[in-house]
């Protein structure tokens, strides 16, 4: 087989894994936003035991990309492809671990107090979030540096969101003072989702390299 056709091949087989990877992690973030809302005590063992899967599919992806890199020594395009593969790989492993840790808070609050349970409306923090995470991942399948550019947007709108989470968590502090460690992770699933959103503005980015070999970084 001819090694230009093997390389493309490689090439594809990679953007599969990616893909595959992608519609998991998005799988992952929309539970997440699910059980901040419903306590799904399943729903959170659920999220907290699937893990690994991102974990081992990120180390997979690497290897792959060095391998390419290595066997084949691509340029121009193809090379840009590697580049951002590598970096946008790492950027959807963090966010599925964002993803369990808002599983994880959650159940800690669940078992920290009745009276904390849906104190907190994150929703539309969380339709923000998603809203960014759907358009980056969708921007990085369609190659499309306009839909990433709108991402960066929304940003502005969650960092809001997430001081006004931060107001709401003193305020109830002071109500209720029996409960700090369950005001503080109450605020980090505030963090969590903006640690997500911050993830998705540096996949938009990437995917702004990719398409036109420009890098830009989003200053907030």
């Amino acid at each position: 087989m001819p090694v230009h056709h093997t390389f493309h091949n490689e090439l594809e087989k990679l953007n599969q894994k990616l893909l595959t990877m992608v519609a998991l992690v998005e799988d992952r973030v929309r539970k997440a936003v699910t059980v901040i809302e419903t306590h799904d005590e399943e729903l959170v063992k659920s999220i907290i035991r699937s893990d690994y899967q991102i974990d081992d599919m990120e180390v997979e992806i690497e290897e792959d990309c060095l391998k390419i890199l290595a066997l084949h020594q691509p340029v121009a395009s193809d090379l840009r492809f590697l580049i951002t593969v590598i970096k946008v790989n790492n950027e959807i492993e963090r966010i599925g671990d964002m993803a369990v840790n808002i599983a994880k808070r959650v159940d800690v609050i669940s078992q920290t107090s009745e009276v904390m349970k849906g104190s907190f409306d994150y929703s539309e923090m969380s339709e923000h979030v998603i809203t960014m995470l759907r358009m980056s991942l969708d921007a990085l399948v369609h190659r499309d540096a306009s839909m990433a550019r709108q991402i960066f947007l929304i940003e502005d709108k969650v960092n809001t969101l997430r001081n006004q989470a931060y107001d709401a968590v003193i305020k109830m502090l002071t109500l209720y003072p029996e409960h700090p460690g369950c005001m503080v992770n109450n605020y980090l699933l505030a963090r969590h989702l903006e640690r997500i959103a911050d993830r998705a503005t540096n996949i938009a980015e990437e995917v702004i390299y990719l398409v036109e070999g420009e890098i830009v970084r989003l200053r907030s």
